[in-house]
């Protein structure tokens, strides 16, 4: 989940550059805390290409639609049989997917399947996965310049039936919450979207306790 700009920043050239070298607002501004205090700094930019890869009559591939945003990106994990949320991080827009998947990956879990989005898939993971005793059931990548092979495809949909579970979660916040990260900094973000999550778990709670009463 990706949040969009909240405010317009005008800074110069000095400054976006500061931005861009990881320094906080207060080193940035240290004689203007008023200022300081509004401009978000550790916020990214970052290109979402959405909508299923689809291909003309001669095999090329047509263009995909690719949405700018600026902001901070929620990354979970929920469990498969009651689809609880069991861990979260929060990062930049434009932070790197796979580096959170033993952020988020829960260790306590009696399970030890994993289903992921092929932007969590790599070498350092699948170790990562294997060193643990977990089984990866992460989806592969399609091959650059290539069409994705058939047998790829199978395995990626049959894998998809149970990752897309994580979305519904996703959905039901910015539909039902109309989640908006407005907040400026990192901090600000993770903590609202973690009482977010807890939100979610409470909801999700009361709707097994009356599905269990109507049994």
């Amino acid at each position: 989940m990706i949040s969009r700009a909240c405010r317009q920043q005008r800074n110069t050239e000095d400054e976006k550059a500061a931005i861009k070298e990881g320094k906080t607002a207060d080193e940035i501004w240290p004689d203007e805390p008023n200022k300081a205090a509004q401009k978000e700094t550790e916020a990214r930019w970052t290109l979402k290409i959405s909508g299923k890869i689809r291909y003309r009559p001669d095999g090329t591939p047509l263009p995909q639609i690719a949405l700018p945003l600026f902001g901070y990106k929620s990354h979970i994990s929920i469990d498969r049989r009651f689809g609880f949320i069991r861990e979260g991080t929060t990062t930049s827009a434009a932070g790197a997917d796979g580096r959170e998947l033993k952020n988020v990956v829960s260790k306590d879990n009696t399970a030890s399947d994993v289903w992921a989005d092929s932007a969590y898939r790599s070498q350092s993971n699948e170790k990562w996965l294997a060193k643990n005793m977990m089984a990866s059931h992460i989806l592969r990548r399609k091959p650059s310049g290539k069409q994705m092979p058939k047998a790829t495809a199978r395995a990626n949909a049959k894998k998809s039936s149970v990752r897309a579970y994580v979305e519904q979660v996703f959905a039901h916040q910015k539909n039902r919450y109309g989640l908006f990260i407005r907040t400026i900094g990192l901090a600000r973000a993770e903590a609202k979207l973690t009482l977010v999550n807890l939100a979610y778990n409470f909801d999700h709670l009361i709707f097994h306790e009356r599905r269990k009463a109507a049994a």
